[in-house]
């Protein structure tokens, strides 16, 4: 049991997890009231991470169910050992023999059988998943359910009286609760609204991507080999990275990867170029990389021209290798069409044309309730509402 919050910055500190005030006091809220918690935020913050770190400081074994779609009830409750029972059916088949040698008819012979089925589902076939193993645990546990937004709805049913009460009803066995109340942390990458039973049970917490200052101190106890001043530069130019309206804007975990990247390679200064040729370490698609090229050199300098090599005969910035900065699917809305059936999109990180994109407005105008449609995770869609698949 933690005593204060500072107690909790500074055990999970221990663990290499670095906490700002918000995220240790919801912490130290969930230890003191027993309610699970459910963090949610973009992919890469370090909710996963929490609940590895919370599990070390405090000394819990970790159970993980790890969510996806068509993920069905025995995969995280529990399930009945099949091969086991049809072993043991076969093994006392003599036996059964002996039970209904006598029966007088089918009837009798039905009934002495059922007599004994408590026998094959009772606790000896019990196959616990995830969810029943942290209910029935001796010891205390930190159970973690990650991207509970990947799984269908129906999961979340399954998991509110765990939430709720820490029990988990076996219908042919009864009800198991917990001796030691688990600590639950539930994460979710907000790809779907969960449903409003589910966050009643839990304190919530959302954790966005960080200030530069703990970011670089996250960087920093990491023992990256990355000089402070580097690492501090290199934090803002992630920083300036996730501003642009990427797929996916680079997580924790990768500038953390990048600043590794850039130790092995004895790097003692940044420049456009060395950023350029590892840029793939923090963005892994095609468009968000040219967008990244294009922005880069003023990320380092913003006095920096950009180079005639990555010009058109257009005069515009265009990536590293990759030719003509075009994008192909007609979005009218981002930019103008020329003859040549070319989009070509602005403003262009040289153009005088005002501030660039706000990333972070971008994503937070697309996260909002009721943005997806009805069906649109696979879930049953309403009469007249044809189902949508979530989209890869």
């Amino acid at each position: 049991m933690f005593e204060s919050v500072e107690d909790v910055r500074e055990a999970l500190a221990g663990e290499g997890y670095i906490a700002d005030e918000r995220l240790a006091t919801t912490v130290f809220l969930q230890t003191r009231l027993d309610k699970p918690l459910l963090v949610e935020g973009p992919a890469g913050v370090g909710k996963t991470e929490l609940a590895k770190a919370l599990a070390a400081a405090t000394g819990r074994r970790l159970l993980r169910l790890q969510c996806y779609e068509g993920q069905d009830e025995t995969k995280a409750l529990y399930e009945w050992d099949y091969g086991k029972q049809l072993l043991y059916t076969q093994i006392l088949r003599e036996k059964i023999g002996q039970i209904v040698a006598d029966a007088t008819d089918l009837d009798d012979a039905v009934d002495r059988i059922g007599a004994q089925e408590s026998v094959f589902f009772s606790d000896r076939f019990l196959a616990p998943r995830p969810l029943l193993e942290a209910v029935r645990s001796e010891e205390p546990v930190v159970l973690l359910v990650d991207e509970i937004d990947r799984a269908d709805e129906a999961l979340e049913a399954v998991l509110l009286e765990l939430l709720g009460e820490y029990q988990v009803s076996v219908p042919e066995v009864g009800t198991f609760t917990a001796k030691h109340a688990p600590y639950v942390i539930l994460t979710s990458n907000n790809t779907r609204d969960l449903a409003a039973a589910l966050k009643r049970r839990c304190l919530h917490l959302f954790l966005d991507y960080p200030s530069a200052e703990r970011e670089l101190e996250i960087v920093r106890s990491k023992n990256t080999g990355l000089t402070d001043a580097v690492a501090a530069q290199l934090v803002e130019v992630v920083r300036g990275l996730r501003e642009l309206d990427l797929r996916k804007a680079p997580s924790i975990s990768e500038t953390i990867d990048w600043a590794r990247t850039l130790a092995v390679l004895g790097v003692d200064e940044l420049s456009a170029k060395v950023l350029s040729d590892t840029v793939s370490v923090v963005v892994k698609y095609d468009k968000d990389v040219r967008k990244a090229l294009d922005v880069l050199p003023r990320l380092v300098d913003p006095n920096a021209k950009v180079p005639a090599s990555l010009r058109n005969s257009d005069g515009h910035d265009h990536g590293h290798g990759h030719g003509h900065d075009h994008d192909h699917d007609h979005d009218h809305d981002h930019g103008h069409s020329h003859d040549d059936g070319h989009t070509h999109p602005h403003p262009h990180p040289d153009a005088d044309t005002g501030p660039e994109p706000d990333g972070k407005a971008i994503r937070q105008a697309k996260d909002k309730p009721g943005r997806f449609a009805n069906g649109y995770y696979g879930t049953p869609a309403k009469s007249g509402s044809p189902a949508r698949r979530r989209p890869f």
